[in-house]
């Protein structure tokens, strides 16, 4: 039985798209599949060609047994990746339309739900596409779940048959790619100081601004990350062999010797490699958190002893929904036909899309990363894969060492502007969840859940969320405070003001309070230093400020409930050493601890100030905080004469109330 043919219960909404009317797929009720495609082509023009209502009745028409049964093996050669599509380039019929009103220049486009434009080949293209968009309603019909999990088996202290984690790494070489990312980095550390005797760790690397891959490899190991390693067992870094690649090229841009080399001698393969950036171009995010996932796949396939590949995604790519199983949901699209447009439309077009395409969703990293899934499901096969999907990945709770960081992403970026004294407002519900998970629990269960593929062979394909919102949640508030008093227990040098912050939901509060705290000051500041003849660059800074909370504000604006059932289960079939060695139990973070070890880390490995700073850095905090508290006192009094002076009624009351209290005053015996 193949991989995906197992799962059919987990995605009986996968989608037949040889007849698919228009680019968006039509909803259809939980475990009801999408019609095939009639035996006739001209049926096929035909249906493409209806109007909306006319597509409903065809649709209606086609439920006789005869279709029925092509339903069923179209369904089959689906699900077993092999089911050929029948498009004119590749395309759907409104996608196809679209890219002739692009390439032809003719003034309009229409697409299949009735819509119509007029103008240049750009807005013809899109005013077709955008018809079809309109005219189509989501896929929201949950998957079937009966059946879908294997049972997990409690680990016994008397089963012979099981294999530790080093164990099972022994002699066998791991590929991953994204290995010069944050997680990719933990990982490789991970990997060979907890499974020494691994045999070789193969890692994809993209020359960059001229470097080769070899000098990249090389200041990678040189990181502190690495430190414990090159002083304790500086052999096992040369097990780390760079491989030349790129996963925006074909082949993800291997040469045939390397590609040969992989398939002779890679048995793990961890997928990391992705654009993590909410607001990349659609066309770029597609390209690599979609087709490079395509072309892994494709080159797993050829590799001869391969036992387990972990695909990482992301907890938020169903974000459109607030309970999250551990399944793969219905696309909002077929990946395929999005992949087409990418390939087929120009980018000024693909721009003016994207807002409707990634539709619930806030950006296009959800969105590609929801796709991947499902085309992921679709390839792989009878591929032994297994999914991670984290949740908001932090610095590191306890390895390499605790507080470990290597960027400015997520809450790290704000917590750092909050230390600096620039960050003091911003939109959030502070009673939900903060669904945030350190990095070395995402890594310790990526490589848990290998070794549970690779030894557990099963015909299911597991998903494992990585959150610790059902475990052990943190509220927004409880961060927030947890993160100012560590910034002002442990400040940074140079802080600009005393930390201080609120989170509020009342918009034009939160716009008004950006104004007078955020710009206003850095405005000022900047014009002093143009005086003094320095560079100015506190507006600068605010702006990328903003603009990263408002990536983070969907997310600190709503709350999730991600189910983690198979990370529990996991977690119970380890023995207990290897519990210990591979830590993924998140009921053992301690929140408070945590985050002072996260301002800890970012202090030390982002900002490179040393712990011998921290007393003078102490001392410049308290003559912050004095001068905090002064200008509070004298705003108040300004904003207090302001009134006074313009209002004569304000004025006559306030006398008098001084004049009331002076006559109490009197009446005391020792005044």
């Amino acid at each position: 039985m193949s991989h995906a043919v197992a799962i059919k219960t987990e995605t009986e909404n996968c989608i037949s798209s040889n007849n698919i009317n228009s680019l968006k797929q039509s909803p259809q009720p939980a475990q009801q599949l999408h019609n095939s495609s009639s035996s006739s082509n001209s049926s096929n023009s035909s249906n493409c060609s209806n109007s909306s209502n006319n597509t409903s009745t065809s649709s209606n028409s086609s439920s006789s047994s005869g279709n029925n049964n092509n339903n069923s093996d179209a369904t089959f050669s689906l699900l077993n990746g092999t089911h050929s599509h029948q498009r004119s380039n590749g395309l759907t019929a409104a996608a196809h339309a679209a890219v002739s009103y692009a390439s032809s220049g003719s003034g309009s486009g229409a697409g299949t739900g009735g819509g119509a434009g007029s103008g240049g080949a750009g807005a013809g293209a899109a005013a077709g596409l955008n018809a079809t968009l309109l005219g189509a309603a989501p896929a929201t019909a949950l998957p079937s779940n009966g059946g879908l999990q294997s049972p997990y088996e409690r680990y016994r202290v008397d089963d012979t048959s099981y294999v530790p984690i080093g164990q099972f790494y022994a002699g066998r070489s791991v590929f991953i790619t994204g290995g010069t990312g944050f997680m990719g980095k933990v990982l490789v550390e991970k990997l060979l100081r907890s499974c020494p005797d691994i045999r070789n760790i193969y890692l994809l690397i993209r020359p960059k601004r001229g470097q080769e891959v070899s000098a990249r490899l090389t200041e990678l190991l040189n990181a502190p990350l690495f430190e414990s390693l090159r002083r304790e067992k500086p052999k096992e870094l040369s097990k780390v062999i760079p491989i030349s690649g790129d996963i925006t090229s074909e082949e993800l841009g291997i040469s045939e010797s390397d590609q040969s080399l992989l398939c002779r001698n890679v048995s793990v393969v961890f997928h990391s490699a992705a654009t993590v950036k909410f607001d990349e171009k659609l066309k770029l995010s597609v390209t690599i958190n979609m087709l490079g996932t395509k072309r892994l796949v494709e080159l797993c396939h050829r590799m001869m002893s391969l036992d387990a590949l972990i695909h990482v995604s992301t907890a938020y790519c169903n974000c459109d929904r607030t309970d999250v199983s551990e399944v793969i949901y219905a696309p909002p699209y077929n990946p395929d036909d999005i992949i087409s447009l990418i390939n087929w439309l120009p980018e000024d077009i693909l721009d003016q899309l994207t807002p409707r395409l990634i539709g619930k969703r806030p950006n296009t990293y959800t969105f590609t990363k929801a796709l991947a899934e499902h085309m992921l499901l679709k390839e792989a096969g009878n591929l032994p894969v297994a999914i991670v999907r984290p949740s908001i990945v932090t610095a590191s709770l306890n390895e390499p060492f605790a507080g470990w960081v290597d960027n400015f992403n997520g809450p790290t970026g704000l917590v750092s502007a909050l230390a600096k004294g620039l960050f003091r407002t911003m939109m959030c519900e502070k009673n939900y969840v903060a669904d945030m998970v350190p990095v070395d629990i995402v890594i310790n269960l990526m490589i848990a859940a290998a070794w549970r593929t690779a030894t557990r062979k099963s015909n299911n394909l597991l998903i494992y969320n990585c959150c610790t919102g059902q475990r052990n949640p943190i509220i927004w508030s409880e961060f927030v405070r947890y993160a100012m008093s560590s910034v002002r227990k442990h400040p940074l040098e140079g802080c600009l003001w005393y930390p201080t912050g609120d989170l509020r939901m009342n918009r034009p509060m939160n716009t008004l309070n950006c104004i007078l705290k955020h710009f206003l000051p850095a405005h000022i500041l900047d014009a002093v230093a143009r005086i003094m003849g320095k560079k100015p660059f506190v507006v600068n800074v605010q702006n990328k400020i903003a603009k990263a909370v408002e990536c983070l504000e969907y997310f600190a604006t709503r709350q999730w409930r991600f189910k983690d059932d198979n990370v529990n289960g996991l977690l119970h079939t380890l023995s207990p050493k290897d519990r210990e060695i591979f830590v993924f139990d998140v009921r053992n973070i301690d929140w408070d601890k945590y985050v002072e070890r996260y301002v800890l880390g970012f202090r030390e490995f982002l900002f490179k100030q040393r712990p011998e700073s921290l007393p003078a850095s102490r001392k410049r905090m308290v003559r912050l905080y004095y001068l905090h508290q002064l200008i509070k006192v004298v705003a108040v009094l300004l904003t207090w004469r302001f009134l006074m002076s313009r209002s004569k009624r304000l004025n006559d009351l306030w006398s008098a109330f001084l004049e009331n209290v002076l006559k109490i005053a009197r009446l005391i015996p020792f005044l």
